[in-house]
């Protein structure tokens, strides 16, 4: 049989209170007979030393036991309320008395029993008279007899069987109610403490079944809170993973579907003999073939480093040479735009990247053929490389057009751009700076975009250096 958390939650909070009413009852009956037995002890013992002085007095007015002894009416009476009787009765002889026990009508000090000054039972029944917790009986300095009282008494012998035997019920149904209460708090509790959790996996199926947009409320600040605030945020990331998705295809497709409508175009011109067959309009479906295989081939390169498939070769590198020599191949690409193209190097000395040099120079292309397309002609790059404590830093400034500060955090997502509008042919496909960040993050690095000191953007990566 499966049981449900509700169910485990209800029996856990059932036997916990069970158990603590158990423990209570024993507690409060162990509590009641050890309290109020050693009240009647420490009563008898007062009733004892009474009876003591009492008996003294008795003594020192008769100088003897026999009067006492032989007035029964007057011995009860003395062991039932302490109180000296006068008057006759019937004689009585040592170790007899009314019921064969000497029991008083108190019933709580029938079995107590005087001695003389020997020791010997005057009044009284015991089994062992050597056993007795024995009281003197003083006149004049000298003991003149002793009053006795058996120790270790029963409860049955101390107190009115009935009254403990009502106060046990009372304990026993004291014990029950308090149990059918936590029954009845306990289901409710249950339900109440399970409720969050109900609602937090019927979202939990929503969200499996593709609605992300579902949401739990998360108003308690506990750890059923902070689990629903977590489901939540998950829900809001699938959210935005699956916007995303439906954005890349989206892009993908537009951006293959430029490219392959302007070759069906130009096709199809040449076929109806609108366009003749010529170098000139060979050479244009030559250039619409190479942005199309530019656009693929970002693709694979991005689909191989977001799913680490892209191999990296890592061993000792030298940084700023092989930056130094990417910037050479540029430098005729930059001339030819009018942009000044120069590497600030602010090292004290060589320093070691343990990376995979073919891609720190793909990093460093991508990074240069950025700031090649967006920069104005007549501006320039100026390529800032330093260190920052275990990292390696590089920036790439470059002059205008500035890149709006909301955009800035957007750069490396798939195909964005600042404007739309950007001409593909010239702008490229937006997927650059999304390899650049999983290069550089491949390496244990960070790469961020700011505003330029230039004008312009500036691209910024840390690289950790070789230990």
């Amino acid at each position: 049989m499966r049981l449900s958390i509700r169910h485990k939650l209800f029996l856990s909070l059932l036997v916990a209170t069970t158990l603590v009413v158990a423990i209570m009852y024993g507690f409060m009956h162990w509590s009641f007979q050890h309290g109020f037995v050693s009240f009647l002890e420490s009563r008898q013992q007062a009733r004892v030393e009474r009876m003591t002085e009492q008996l003294a007095d008795i003594y020192s007015a008769e100088g003897s036991w026999d009067g006492l002894l032989q007035d029964r009416v007057r011995w009860w009476r003395l062991m039932a309320d302490g109180r000296t009787m006068h008057g006759p009765g019937m004689g009585m002889g040592p170790g007899h008395g009314p019921g064969g026990g000497m029991r008083g009508p108190g019933g709580l000090e029938g079995g107590l029993v005087l001695l003389d000054a020997d020791k010997h039972v005057l009044a009284g029944r015991v089994a062992d008279p050597g056993n007795l917790n024995l009281s003197p009986i003083r006149q004049d300095g000298r003991i003149v007899g002793y009053v006795g009282r058996p120790p270790g008494r029963a409860l049955s012998e101390l107190l009115d069987v009935r009254f403990a035997e009502a106060q046990r019920r009372s304990f026993f149904l004291i014990a029950l109610l308090v149990g059918a209460l936590a029954v009845a708090l306990s289901w409710p509790l249950a339900n109440t403490l399970v409720r969050p959790l109900r609602r937090i996996t019927e979202a939990t199926r929503e969200l499996a079944a593709g609605r992300f947009q579902v949401r739990v409320p998360a108003k308690s600040g506990d750890e059923l809170g902070d689990l629903a605030r977590d489901f939540n945020d998950l829900a809001q990331a699938l959210e935005r993973t699956e916007s995303a998705r439906r954005q890349w295809m989206a892009d993908i497709s537009h951006e293959l579907r430029t490219p392959i409508s302007l070759l069906r175009a130009e096709l199809e011109a040449m076929q109806d003999g609108v366009r003749p067959m010529e170098p000139a309009a060979i050479g244009s479906l030559q250039a619409d073939v190479e942005r199309l295989n530019r656009v693929v081939e970002d693709l694979y390169q991005l689909s191989m480093t977001d799913l680490g498939a892209m191999s990296y070769r890592k061993r000792p590198v030298d940084p700023v040479a092989l930056l130094q020599d990417d910037v050479e191949a540029s430098a005729g690409e930059f001339e030819r735009k009018g942009l000044t193209l120069m590497v600030r190097d602010t090292l004290a000395d060589t320093v070691i990247l343990h990376a995979d040099p073919d891609r720190l120079s793909q990093l460093f292309r991508n990074l240069l053929q950025n700031s090649l397309r967006y920069t104005d002609a007549g501006g320039r790059l100026e390529i800032v490389v330093g260190r920052a404590g275990g990292m390696l830093t590089l920036d790439f400034n470059d002059t205008a057009p500035a890149v709006p500060d909301e955009a800035l955090t957007q750069l490396f997502e798939r195909f964005y751009r600042v404007e739309a509008s950007r001409s593909r042919a010239l702008g490229g496909a937006g997927l650059g700076l999304a390899i650049c960040r999983n290069i550089v993050e491949a390496h244990g690095g960070r790469i961020e975009a700011r505003p330029s000191p230039l004008g312009g953007l500036c691209i910024h990566v840390e690289l950790p250096l070789a230990s």
